[in-house]
């Protein structure tokens, strides 16, 4: 309340004395909430517009660059499709390395990034989102900083729901699509079945009088991959894709995660400027100096330039993947941008417990108009936990609803614990076991902790605890009927 006093350039009592006549007691250090800011700010007569605690970092990077210095990139290139259509066999072939059979389940568990120089010196950078339906989440955000979408369907499959889905995406994004047709060194491929298909989805490829390019490729015999990587590089050609480099770098997070010996580790994807060793930065709640810069490979590098995906260590905590990342002058200002934001999120945090509970589920019950599912969910990395997140929100009802507390990357923990039993939540750990201590604390507090590796698997088992909170189904079934012929009274 005490900022608001000194923006509108009146005393505070002033602030206060508003407040009262508006029906509110207020403190001098409280925070007010946004629709009493306004309804404050128009009895002074003044407007309010409000700023995100995002809208800071954006002051840092709002200079536009001069033509002259701008110079051509690298695209960024997004490989989307159905789970079984060969998208991270596809990728892999590019890049002649294996993953595939390291994930569980064969399904890319996490987003990777990846730059693949060709023969000719020419540069792609592919970006690796999980193929699975339910990580619709991580397939937007990676179709959000991506130039080009490579978009995989089977030859001998049809187009799928998730592949309508990638196809919504990158139309959303305004990202040019490439259609690569896999597994034509299939007997029964019949890609003319899937060109009409897409057709149906007002994508036109060239052979079909539209301007989407479209390549008949096999990942396994790596038939046909050439020329759909010169076809993306036509595309590119036509976006006319730069970035200076000779500036502050900044970029997107893709992917954040602990690991014991180097401490918080992120994926990074450059797109503008030059990140280096030493580097200051900010990104989302957390700040930071850049103490060791890989690339996908491993290998310690020192600078990296647009279009780069890199491996970086030095947060103070561990981002969300899709946070910016913005390269400051100095410590000072990325401490002091990441310290506001934080305040901001515990707040918003603090109102957000206060909020779920015990008794506040109880009276929820009680009313009979709402049945909850409290959910505690930590994960190995924030990409997946954003996905499965975003899966479980989507099996909400009319008469149950699901409620994600809290998410956190690292091992399960006695606070987890603690919140849970404040909460009555259940607690998914998603490639993460709970510490000794959670797991006793656990079983004292009778808290529930199911623990996945893969993520539908997670979300069916949910969907089975909702499955026993909905209402039951009533049903009349008429076995005989009276006819009331006389009411009357017996004595006694």
């Amino acid at each position: 309340m005490s900022d608001l006093a000194d923006l509108l350039d009146v005393p505070p009592t002033s602030i206060i004395t508003a407040c009262m006549g508006l029906g509110l007691m207020v403190s001098i250090n409280q925070r007010l909430e946004a629709n009493t800011i306004e309804l404050i700010a128009a009895e002074f007569d003044r407007e309010v517009r409000f700023v995100d605690a995002e809208e800071m970092t954006e002051e840092l990077i709002e200079d536009k660059d001069d033509e002259k210095d701008l110079k051509p990139r690298a695209p960024i290139v997004t490989v989307m499709g159905h789970v079984d259509h060969g998208k991270t066999s596809l990728l892999d072939y590019i890049r002649h390395t294996k993953v595939v059979d390291r994930e569980a389940g064969g399904i890319t568990q996490h987003i990777g990034a990846y730059l693949v120089k060709l023969d000719d010196g020419r540069e792609i950078s592919f970006l690796d989102t999980p193929g699975h339906e339910a990580f619709t989440a991580m397939r937007a955000r990676g179709a959000q900083v991506t130039d080009i979408v490579i978009l995989v369907v089977a030859a001998d499959d049809s187009v799928m729901r998730q592949t309508v889905e990638a196809i919504n995406h990158a139309k959303a994004a305004g990202v040019s699509i490439v259609v690569a047709i896999n597994k034509i060194d299939k007997p029964d491929s019949k890609p003319e079945r899937i060109m009409q298909q897409l057709a149906d989805h007002n994508v036109l490829v060239e052979d079909w009088g539209g301007n989407v390019q479209c390549g008949l490729v096999s990942a396994k015999t790596g038939d046909g991959i050439d020329e759909l990587l010169e076809k993306v590089l036509i595309d590119a050609e036509l976006l006319e894709l730069k970035a200076n480099p000779d500036r502050n770098a900044s970029g997107i997070v893709l992917e954040s995660r602990v690991d014991k010996g180097k401490g918080v580790v992120v994926n990074l994807l450059v797109q503008k400027g030059t990140m280096k060793v030493g580097d200051t930065f900010v990104a989302g709640h957390h700040y930071g100096r850049v103490r060791a810069m890989e690339n996908e490979f491993g290998t310690r590098i020192d600078t990296a330039g647009p279009s780069t995906p890199i491996q970086i260590t030095g947060f103070d905590g561990t981002p969300q993947a899709g946070d910016k990342l913005v390269v400051t002058n100095d410590e000072k200002t990325a401490k002091d941008i990441a310290f506001k934001r934080q305040q901001i999120k515990r707040e918003q945090d603090l109102r957000k417990v206060k909020h779920m509970t015990l008794d506040d589920l109880s009276r929820r019950l009680s009313l009979g108009d709402v049945s909850e599912l409290n959910i505690i969910i930590k994960g190995d990395v924030d990409g997946s936990i954003e996905a499965l997140s975003g899966s479980l929100q989507k099996l909400s009802t009319e008469e149950v609803k699901v409620v994600i507390i809290h998410t956190g990357v690292g091992a399960i923990t006695e606070s987890d614990v603690l919140l849970a039993s404040a909460s009555d939540a259940i607690i998914i750990g998603f490639q993460v076991r709970p510490s000794t201590a959670a797991r006793k604390l656990a079983e004292r507090e009778q808290i529930d902790i199911r623990l996945f590796s893969i993520i539908y698997e997670a979300v069916d088992v949910v969907h089975d605890a909702l499955e026993g909170l909905l209402s039951p189904e009533i049903s009349e079934k008429i076995t005989s009927t009276v006819e009331v012929r006389e009411i009357f009274k017996v004595p006694g």
